[in-house]
């Protein structure tokens, strides 16, 4: 008995000798932690301290919409205005949640809510060295309640999640070429019989063929929950710049057009690879960058990458041009229809390399007009010489003043009698169009290059005065009332526009100097797009989002991997101040300006930067899974009251790549139902962050690779 007497005595006194240590242990953890908190408050106040004086009190994160309505600075914005602490709060808590697996952020109550569709992954993390830290604080009774509570909002997300799927009943496309499918552009039958065509007629298969708004309207609700399947074997894409010499073939699954295209050289298929050789394409035998030069020496005021800073290149083939042009700090936007080559563009999009599925018929370029500072076609087949020069008068539409054509074809250094013909033919059209030929070469040496450069008038007075253009009734000038920046589906008229008289006929600054320049025919007598003058608006615009990529989004806190990111998509870009604020990082955004939105598309191509007209109630004319990033400002309040959320974000699903992601800022009960569909396409939750008074908020998400089961059809 005194034995278990002792005994218990000595177990008592080693209860307490423990209950010591543990307490003795959580006092150093406090201290620690105390300490730790201590240090890094104090880096936050010495990273505040080194500011600018107007960010001492707090940094202003401007994702305010009061802001894009019309502040004219960052002093006199009327922005969510964040504490330095808050944003290292926030940040942190993103980034902690990231390595989590996906979470939602609430900065407003400061909590992480964990996303819980992958449950193994969750088993894994209560389980891990971070839950095992905690519990050694907790009682037992406390350990309990947190176990308990944990299965109880398991039991509620899978309910959620049950709900979400059963009003969201995804099924994968299931029809011929599914994976490659582009709404408005093709179908089965056109996947199944597609034709080589020529005339300007005949392409009109080609061109963009959405049904009218009435039709739109009453099939909409009735459109196919169904998601584009990924291709067998599609992997995460090779990232820039290793992506413009070689893709993975499984990603673009297009064997035709290697055999099609191998005596020129395009590109090749080595293994799970498709290869292009930087000797290749039809003028570029000894390398695209070669043949790039080689146009620089026949003409030197080109200047690549000052002078010229904006091509447009049509007939781009796989935009080998474009793609390296980007050493020469030049941006081309690369066009080409999905004719019998298929999957030019698709080919070019997956090397991370500027391009636009478009056809040249009979309908204008989405682009604005005098907007390029080049043109460039080298084996392109197009008669610009027919129908009396129609498709060479749309080129003349979109370049600027004083831009130039460079046309590199067979009819430039060859003699056969075809060759001939039709190098009489365009002198005719570009004479009576009174551009001038400024240059022309042929260079056996350098693998039988030969070009010829154009330069389109720089003002109405050398339009005028060209005699030959005067004595040419055939070519009228268009009415007053032609719009030469209307392009939403605008027929192309055979008739010569007038060059704007003032300021907006006049060449940019040099790059890069352009890119923050405000435009010379931007003033003050004109009402910005936020309700300021207009130099004050753009000024406001471009500090905005200057300071939100540099202070927020390049800076971790939605997660995102930035050396991920090629493709950007800015679906509302304003006057294109989220581009610019890119422009440091090796990236290149298609800056979309909404046809219901004021046009601010001439101001984004004279700050040296690309973009086009569309219209969000319809699809994009863009391939499958061609786009890194899709960056959503007030995109789907814009839609509400003309189209459905549901058509928009499945749109989102079909542009964006699996891994990629979207930037939602909009109101709050919008993107709550935009967050029910997205989980509903097993898309993670990265990044929520309410703002504007709770009114509105960011979202940060990340589609995933999951694919409804195929044999649920």
């Amino acid at each position: 008995m005194m034995a278990f007497v002792s005994t218990l005595k000595l177990h008592h006194h080693l209860r307490q000798d423990t209950r010591r240590i543990i307490a003795a242990a959580s006092s150093v953890l406090i201290l620690t932690c105390a300490v730790v908190v201590g240090f890094l408050l104090i880096a936050v106040w010495v990273s505040s301290s080194a500011s600018s004086p107007d960010e001492e009190e707090e940094v202003l994160l401007l994702l305010d919409s009061n802001t894009a309505r019309g502040a004219s600075s960052l002093d006199n914005a009327a922005p969510l205005a964040v504490g330095a602490a808050d944003v290292w709060r926030v940040w942190n808590s993103a980034q902690a949640g990231i390595r989590r697996g996906g979470r939602d952020v609430d900065s407003n109550a400061g909590e992480q809510v964990a996303d819980k569709e992958n449950e193994e992954e969750e088993e894994e993390e209560e389980t891990g060295p971070s839950a095992g830290s905690r519990s050694e604080e907790l009682s037992a009774a406390d350990s309990e309640t947190e176990t308990a509570t944990s299965e109880q909002s398991k039991s509620s997300t899978q309910q959620d999640l049950r709900q979400e799927e059963e009003e969201y009943k995804w099924k994968s496309c299931a029809w011929i070429g599914a994976q490659n499918y582009v709404p408005c552009l093709d179908n089965r039958k056109s996947y199944l019989s597609r034709k080589k065509v020529h005339t300007r007629f005949e392409r009109r298969t080609l061109e963009w063929h959405c049904p009218s708004e009435a039709a739109a309207a009453a099939t909409q609700q009735q459109q196919p929950k169904c998601l584009i399947p990924l291709p067998l074997g599609y992997k995460a894409p090779i990232c820039w710049p290793e992506s413009r010499d070689q893709i993975w073939y499984d990603n673009v699954p297009h064997q035709k057009l290697v055999s099609f295209k191998a005596d020129q050289n395009w590109m090749k298929k080595f293994e799970n690879k498709l290869v292009f050789p930087c000797c290749g394409g039809t003028q570029f035998k000894d390398g695209a960058l070669q043949y790039i030069n080689f146009i620089q020496r026949v003409y030197p005021e080109i200047e690549w990458g000052k002078n010229i800073r904006v091509v447009l290149d049509v007939g781009c083939g796989v935009a080998s041009f474009g793609g390296y042009l980007f050493d020469k700090d030049v941006i081309t936007m690369s066009v080409a229809p999905k004719d019998e080559h298929e999957a030019q563009v698709q080919l070019a999009l997956e090397r991370g390399i500027p391009a636009l599925s478009s056809v040249m018929s009979t309908q204008r370029l989405l682009f604005p007009s005098n907007v390029f500072d080049m043109v460039h076609c080298a084996h392109c087949q197009v008669h610009w010489h027919g129908d009396g020069g129609m498709l060479l008068l749309e080129l003349n539409r979109v370049l600027r003043p004083g831009g130039y054509f460079v046309w590199s074809p067979t009819p430039v250094y060859h003699n056969t009698p075809t060759d001939l013909e039709a190098w009489n033919q365009m002198i005719v059209v570009t004479e009576s169009m009174s551009w001038k030929l400024v240059a022309k070469q042929y260079n056996s040496n350098e693998a039988a290059i030969g070009v010829v450069i154009f330069q389109k008038p720089k003002d109405n007075q050398e339009l005028y005065e060209t005699s030959c253009r005067v004595a040419t009734s055939s070519l009228p000038f268009c009415s007053e009332v032609d719009n030469a920046d209307a392009a939403w589906y605008v027929k192309m008229t055979r008739c010569i526009h007038r060059i704007p008289v003032g300021a907006r006929s006049q060449w940019p600054a040099q790059w890069p100097a352009r890119l923050m320049a405000t435009p010379t025919w931007l003033t003050d007598s004109e009402t910005g797009i936020y309700g300021k003058p207009a130099t004050e608006d753009y000024w406001a615009d471009t500090q905005q989002w200057e300071h939100v990529v540099q202070k927020l989004y390049l800076q971790g806190a939605l997660g995102i991997n930035w050396t991920t990111i090629r493709n950007i998509m800015d679906m509302r870009a304003g006057y294109g101040g989220f581009a610019a604020a890119l422009i440091k990082q090796p990236v290149w955004v298609m800056n979309i300006i909404p046809i219901s939105e004021p046009d601010t598309l001439p101001i984004i191509y004279d700050r040296g930067l690309i973009g086009m007209y569309h219209d969000w109630c319809e699809p994009h004319s863009t391939y499958p899974r061609t786009y890194d990033l899709l960056h959503a400002n007030h995109i789907i309040s814009s839609i509400t009251n003309k189209c459905n959320i549901l058509s928009l974000v499945m749109e989102m699903d079909r542009i964006l790549r699996p891994g990629g992601w979207v930037i939602f800022c909009d109101e709050v009960e919008l993107l709550i139902k935009v967050e029910d569909i997205v989980k509903s396409m097993h898309w993670d939750i990265m990044f929520t962050y309410k703002i504007d008074n709770n009114s509105e908020q960011l979202l940060a998400v990340q589609k995933s690779f999951w694919r409804p089961d195929p044999s649920n059809l």
